[in-house]
């Protein structure tokens, strides 16, 4: 049972990292104790970059790691064990570091390219990516140059039923790989973005499919916004994606008054009209400027109902469609 391993406490022992590092080498034909010892070493390390530390120090890191590649290993165990070097990465820098290496990329690959692995597998390989590649532009460039980022656009762009009937079970998979490509794309932004606009085409059908589910639409967004960021290969030809939104933030936002407000509408206003989408551009600023952007902001920026981070975003806003488009929006 779990009650036979060490609880979590705010200083935990080299000692018990050790007795549960002990039971993943010798428990390699019981593969749920190995579960239950990763989940345990999951949970005490997890925001916890001193217990990290650790465990990398008499070589934790590098076992689990082994366990994802073995062969030998339970398949519940490989996937237990990609997680917990998510969980490892995400809570020590360190960690990260050590872990963002040619061969790491080049088996999330594979992960996310074979066709006999669960969509939790799937999921758990899409997690550990996405830590590695999250603001590193080392990662970044190993998600390029390994195949992950193909074997992510894949899996985003091959589920389009994902998108128009929102299937429950299988769209945190397709949520999870679209985060994983933001974090590929953005902070700092790179030559990764150029693949993504190849996508576009198959957004601009689903951004008409997605209207009824928000979470979908967001996501989409939030895609669209991250590969079109200070890149110079998106121009006024990505306008298409742009007047869907931008139409829907213009009607959901008719009946806002000073005492109702639509935190939607605000949300899309943010996404859509950011320097992100007015890329600096006058021309696009102006086939936008049909939707009535500007008024629509000033609605939302007259409400007392707005909360002060939504008011500042509304403020920024308005500074770059001006910025952008002088008087076109006036």
């Amino acid at each position: 049972s779990g009650s036979m391993w060490p609880k979590k406490t705010k200083h935990f022992h080299q000692t018990d990292l050790s007795m549960l590092l002990e039971c993943l080498k010798f428990q390699m034909k019981c593969p749920e104790l190995q579960k239950q010892a990763l989940l345990t070493i999951q949970s005490i390390c997890e925001n916890r970059e001193d217990n990290v530390d650790l465990l990398r120090e008499i070589g934790g890191v590098a076992f689990v790691y082994n366990l994802f590649k073995s062969s030998v290993v339970h398949a519940d165990v490989k996937e237990t064990a990609l997680f917990t070097l998510g969980t490892l990465a995400e809570a020590n820098v360190f960690c990260k570091t050590s872990l963002c290496k040619k061969e790491t990329f080049a088996d999330l690959a594979g992960w996310l390219t074979k066709k006999d692995i669960s969509l939790t597998q799937r999921r758990v390989a899409v997690y550990l990516l996405s830590v590695l590649v999250a603001n590193n532009k080392s990662g970044q460039s190993l998600a390029l140059t390994s195949g992950c980022m193909n074997g992510l656009l894949e899996l985003f762009s091959a589920d389009i039923l994902i998108v128009v009937d929102y299937d429950a079970h299988t769209h945190p998979l397709w949520a999870s790989v679209s985060n994983g490509l933001c974090g590929c794309v953005n902070n700092p932004q790179n030559d990764a973005q150029l693949i993504c606009v190849a996508t576009f085409p198959i957004l601009k059908i689903w951004l008409k499919e997605a209207l009824t589910h928000l979470e979908i639409f967001k996501t989409i967004c939030s895609f669209i916004a991250m590969t079109v960021a200070n890149n110079t290969w998106c121009p006024a030809s990505c306008l298409p994606l742009y007047q869907r939104p931008c139409r829907l933030a213009s009607v959901k936002t008719v009946p806002i008054s000073h005492k109702h407000i639509h935190t939607d509408a605000v949300w899309v206003y943010n996404q859509i009209v950011s320097p992100n989408y007015l890329l600096s551009s006058a021309a696009l600023a102006s086939d936008l400027a049909q939707y009535d952007i500007v008024s629509k902001l000033l609605l939302l920026l007259a409400s007392p109902n707005l909360n002060p981070e939504d008011t500042l975003s509304v403020l920024l806003t308005l500074s770059y469609c001006t910025e952008s488009s002088g008087k076109t929006f006036i």
